[in-house]
């Protein structure tokens, strides 16, 4: 059985705001759909993505700015960071984590820049979109078996 994931419901306060912003950063947007004044589903494709994402007003009940810590696969994460910042997205440093482990709640075992091998999955650049929802770029070049 094959499941490949398609869309994320991101929650936002402002369809029109959020669209923008993802829009400025080089997402594709698919669709805005206006049903009703309770009713809007706007769906954006970032770059080079087989999935999708679903802004909109009455699409979800989660609360804006709730999906945290999602994870963009990138080949170079110096200069991915360096093009979202570019583009306005307030983007932080590369780091990875000095004992190897990812996705520590707490800052204090990153170590600025990137992992010293450049050793897959150990890289990472974190940014939010205007409600909060959080964004964690990952450099992945050689994926791990069976992936």
């Amino acid at each position: 059985m094959d499941l490949k994931l398609e869309v994320l419901f991101v929650p936002v306060s402002d369809v029109d705001r959020a669209k923008a912003f993802y829009e400025s950063l080089g997402f594709r947007l698919d669709v805005d759909y206006v049903a009703s004044e309770e009713f809007r589903l706007a769906h954006l494709t970032p770059p080079g993505s087989e999935a999708s994402i679903i802004i909109g007003k009455g699409v979800t009940t989660a609360a804006p700015g709730s999906l945290q810590n999602t994870i963009f696969a990138v080949k170079d994460i110096v200069a991915t960071r360096a093009d979202l910042a570019a583009k306005g997205a307030d983007v932080s440093e590369v780091f990875h984590y000095a004992d190897g482990f990812i996705f520590h709640l707490d800052h204090q075992h990153r170590v600025p820049g990137p992992h010293p091998e450049r050793a897959d999955y150990q890289s990472f650049a974190t940014f939010s979109d205007p409600d909060g929802n959080t964004w964690f770029l990952q450099e992945i070049n050689t994926r791990a078996p069976g992936r």
